[in-house]
């Protein structure tokens, strides 16, 4: 595979950068061969033929050539142009989350079709979505999954020891929920909610089909997003970037629905 000279893959467009006068430097997300990238040469003149098929955020077919420096792009066809982010800040703004989700995830030439196949899921997700926060949660939870970092929410990571769906303890750095006995003296544990809990669990054994038609309360996503925050940060060893502007968007949409507030004299 690596001596080829010429060779077709399907491909996510996560960022591009223009180059020159015409043309764009694009990194792709390929199910066999991890990250690439590519230059599509042309593409940001009015009359390329390229240049609606490598949109942000699309899934498309492409040729590509080896080059010396970087491989270029000779054809492309759109498979999935994800219609519904276009245009709409804050969904756009999760796909940016899930692309770098998924970019954080994935080394340059190696394979990983599991976390190719979920960010093209997300995506879809995202289009339809009424509630991104918990589509968010959700798409989280399944990339620390595939890769490798699935939480235990059903035994003791210390003692083994099956617990019940209650108010509980968790430890990231331990991989799971910990007991009351362990939790209460033990520095790395954290309280979890019942709730969080029961739908921790849930989502894990779910399709996203079941899990779009849950409705929280508003303390419950804080702590679902926290928590998992957490665990990005532990798997990933950094912070994500895209989550400061969905964070700003949230609260400025808050500012704007809140009543306003009574003048006092």
């Amino acid at each position: 595979m690596g001596d080829e000279r010429l060779y077709r893959t399907e491909a996510i467009v996560l960022r591009h950068q223009n180059l020159g006068e015409a043309d764009r430097v694009l990194s792709l997300l390929t199910p066999t061969r991890g990250k690439v990238r590519a230059v599509a040469k042309g593409v940001r003149k009015p009359l390329s033929r390229k240049a609606g098929h490598l949109e942000l955020f699309t899934r498309a077919q492409v040729l590509i050539s080896r080059g010396r420096d970087l491989d270029i792009i000779s054809q492309a066809e759109m498979i999935e142009p994800y219609l519904a982010l276009r245009g709409d800040l804050v969904r756009v703004s999760y796909a940016a989350y899930f692309v770098e989700l998924a970019d954080s995830y994935v080394v340059e030439g190696d394979e990983n079709r599991a976390i190719y196949n979920l960010l093209s899921a997300g995506l879809g997700w995202l289009c339809r979505s009424e509630d991104l926060r918990l589509t968010a949660r959700y798409f989280e939870q399944r990339v620390l999954q595939r890769a490798g970092f699935r939480l235990e929410l059903h035994n003791c990571v210390l003692r083994g020891e099956r617990i019940a769906a209650e108010d509980q303890f968790i430890s990231i750095a331990d991989g799971g929920v910990v007991c009351p006995a362990c939790g209460h003296d033990h520095p790395r544990a954290r309280p979890i909610s019942m709730s969080a809990l029961k739908v921790l669990r849930y989502m894990q054994g779910r399709n996203y089909a079941s899990v779009e038609n849950l409705r929280l309360r508003g303390p419950l996503y804080a702590e679902l997003e926290n928590l998992l925050s957490q665990a990005l940060t532990y798997s990933l060893e950094r912070r994500l970037k895209s989550t400061v502007f969905i964070h700003r968007l949230r609260r400025e949409a808050a500012a704007m629905t809140a009543p306003p507030q009574e003048e006092v004299s």
